[in-house]
């Protein structure tokens, strides 16, 4: 995923509204996660020592003392940690069929995370776009969405990376449009996420490589919902989706309809949370060591994603 271009600010910022959000309001690109369904949900994990979040599918994991000890006294006292994350994106993160139950790799690392740091975790659900600026507002604590770090996201949020991933093109079944990656992109009708890294930067930057080339710009859908592209994309109102590597493929596998044309850009994603809020030194030192657990690569691997592990979890390191 590239770097993003520096653009000016825009000046949003107005009396009585503290700096912090109207920068936050600003920070809505994302990688692809979809924005959930208007919905809100709160679910309780177990903390560190109890059943291993029994009834969630994720293996125990030790407290990490020295991580625990580095949590803000506001945390350190209620136990509890607010993570938002968006849903209706498998394997990223979804419901159990026929529940409000949530998991997926984000669900699944944010109750490593909790168990590590000796928490309660209360996952909220919440539409992508609506996530920066609620930790800004102070509903949530952080953030496990497979969000990439941006220098511009930076202006508010700490970020450390947790895990990989990369872009995905979708076509239908067959690639009747000869779409074999990003550059055959110009001037094709391509379905991408609100609020999207894909949508804000990627294709920003593909297009002024297509105006380069004497093509035409990318026809630009936007869907709240990967479900909603790939039927764009099956019903043939669409050449091609481009959203995160893992939530194409799995729709790839369930839906003989499409097939993946390009798979690219492997960067990390990283938890995010308010900056200087103190968070940053806790989770790192956490992230640290579940990363180097067996733990997260059952996690990764419950979902067939054994290949998004990394081993550094570098903080505040911008893609």
């Amino acid at each position: 995923m590239k770097t993003p271009t520096a653009t000016a600010p825009m000046k949003l910022i107005q009396r009585g509204i503290p700096a912090v959000m109207a920068t936050a309001a600003l920070l809505l690109a994302a990688t692809a996660c979809a924005p959930s369904t208007a919905s809100s949900q709160s679910t309780q994990s177990t903390p560190s020592g109890d059943s291993a979040g029994s009834g969630t599918g994720v293996p125990a994991l030790a407290v990490n003392d020295a991580a625990a000890a580095l949590l803000p006294e506001s945390i350190k006292s209620t136990k509890i940690l607010r993570v938002a994350i968006p849903t209706n994106e498998p394997p990223t993160q979804f419901y159990r069929e026929g529940t409000q139950d949530m998991t997926g790799t984000n669900p699944d690392i944010a109750r490593l995370l909790g168990q590590a740091l000796g928490v309660n975790l209360e996952i909220q659900v919440a539409n992508f776009d609506s996530i920066i600026p609620g930790i800004a507002a102070g509903r949530y604590d952080m953030t496990v969405s497979s969000m990439t770090p941006t220098e511009k996201r930076m202006e508010v949020l700490d970020f450390v990376d947790y895990m990989q991933m990369g872009n995905s093109i979708a076509v239908a079944q067959g690639n009747p449009q000869g779409i074999t990656d990003q550059h055959a992109l110009c001037g094709r009708k391509v379905g991408l996420l609100t609020g999207s890294y894909q949508l804000t930067v990627n294709v920003p930057d593909y297009d002024k490589a297509c105006t380069a080339a004497g093509k035409d710009s990318i026809q630009r859908s936007e869907f709240q919902d990967t479900r909603q592209a790939i039927s764009a994309l099956s019903s043939g109102r669409l050449d091609a989706v481009l959203a995160d590597s893992p939530i194409l493929n799995f729709a790839a596998t369930q839906n003989p309809q499409i097939e993946i044309a390009a798979k690219y850009d492997f960067t990390p994603v990283g938890v995010g949370m308010p900056k200087d809020s103190g968070l940053v030194k806790s989770v790192s030192a956490a992230l640290s060591g579940v990363i180097q657990s067996d733990s997260y690569l059952k996690v990764l691997g419950k979902y067939g994603l054994e290949s998004s592990a990394i081993t550094d979890a570098r903080v505040n390191f911008a893609q």
